[in-house]
């Protein structure tokens, strides 16, 4: 089939419905419910969820939590500094990591910059799409710079939320911008799962009640989610990568479902971790009982088939995104058709006011 063009997901989008704070109550938030079998629409809210699942249906969860990773610093000179921790860099030292730098172009390999009584670091190396690798000498010395972003680090919210920063506010987003499952021993995410955002404990408890299981993956969400599509077709974009983690349960329960088993996935970053996990797993199985790892570079757009998953719970995504792409092959696997369903879908949405992106609304597809 003929490539598609970047154009068909793009769409227009009123500033307003943007969601530049949380619903007063995660599962507060408004649910549309897309019935792939018969193209039928529902809108309900997020507390209705339970209404969709049955008893031996799955959850399947991103657990990574997001670490406060913006650290404001300064160069010898005074220069203001921007530093946005991105991941480990593969040396293994604790201290050193991969990481986004305002202003770049003055913080050349070999650079200094730090803040008192916190952190002083060296930019170690360059890669070709602007990223550095630093070394964090930190106070007091026997520090991690994770936990120095936990005391002063600020919370690494998407560009499209705009509104000023609090004192207050960074404690609430802090709490918010990050599931209550969020498994924090694993601070390895630069922008959090956000189709997770809606769920409660109460909620989850009910679920659990229902007879309906979860089972988690661990996907260090990276900056690359929010990365839009600039090729003039979908497939000579150049899709980001991140690493990811299965556990021995969750590889089980994905790859032999029990009979009745819906697999369900919160969120696109759950997806692209299974979706990438089923298709090396054949030709890379680990030994029972252990942990499968690896590094997901696939790029799921229309008109792709899913191996892993069943329905999809997920939010509203930009314009011109691989998330986009993602949702349109989900309702329609096998088929193009999907992508213009859901610009009707979406169209429908922004005409009742639904809020859009992370802090937005979500969708369950079944």
């Amino acid at each position: 089939m003929p490539p598609l063009p970047t154009a068909l997901f793009d769409y227009t989008l009123p500033e307003s419905l943007i969601a530049q704070t949380p619903a007063a109550r995660r599962d507060a938030s408004r649910l549309l419910v897309v019935h792939r079998e018969t193209h039928r629409i529902e809108h309900r809210v997020f507390t209705d969820l339970g209404e969709y699942l049955r008893p031996g249906d799955l959850l399947l969860r991103n657990n990574a939590a997001v670490l406060p990773a913006r650290l404001l610093a300064s160069r010898p000179t005074g220069g203001a500094v921007e530093c946005l921790l991105l991941r480990p860099a593969a040396s293994g030292a604790e201290n050193e990591w991969w990481c986004l730098l305002r202003p770049g172009k003055k913080l050349p390999v070999g650079a200094h910059f730090g803040r008192p009584g916190a952190f002083d670091a060296t930019v170690l190396e360059k890669d070709a799409e602007g990223a550095a690798r630093v070394a964090f000498a930190c106070e007091p010395a026997e520090a991690s710079i994770v936990a120095v972003a936990n005391r002063i680090g600020e919370v690494p919210l998407p560009p499209y939320i705009t509104r000023q920063h609090t004192p207050d506010e960074r404690a609430a987003d802090l709490a918010r911008y990050q599931t209550v499952y969020a498994d924090h021993a694993r601070q390895v995410a630069a922008a959090a799962p956000t189709a997770g955002l809606h769920f409660t404990p109460e909620l989850l408890a009910s679920l659990r009640t229902s007879g309906v299981r979860t089972a988690d993956v661990t996907l260090h969400v990276g900056l690359g989610t929010f990365k839009p599509i600039a090729t003039d077709t979908v497939d000579a974009h150049a899709i980001h990568r991140e690493i990811y983690e299965v556990p021995p349960a969750t590889q089980q329960a994905v790859l032999a479902p029990e009979p009745g088993c819906r697999r369900v996935a919160i969120g696109t970053t759950t997806v692209r971790t299974l979706e990438d996990f089923c298709r090396k797993h054949a030709a890379r199985p680990v030994p029972r009982g252990e942990a499968f790892r690896d590094e997901a570079a696939i790029y799921l757009y229309p008109p792709v088939r899913f191996a892993a998953i069943d329905a999809l719970v997920t939010n509203f995504h930009q314009p011109r995104s691989t998330l986009l792409c993602l949702v349109a092959a989900f309702l329609t696997p096998g088929s193009t058709d999907g992508v213009a369903w859901l610009k009707e879908i979406y169209a429908e949405a922004i005409a009742r006011e639904y809020r859009f992106f992370s802090y937005g609304d979500a969708m369950l597809i079944l």
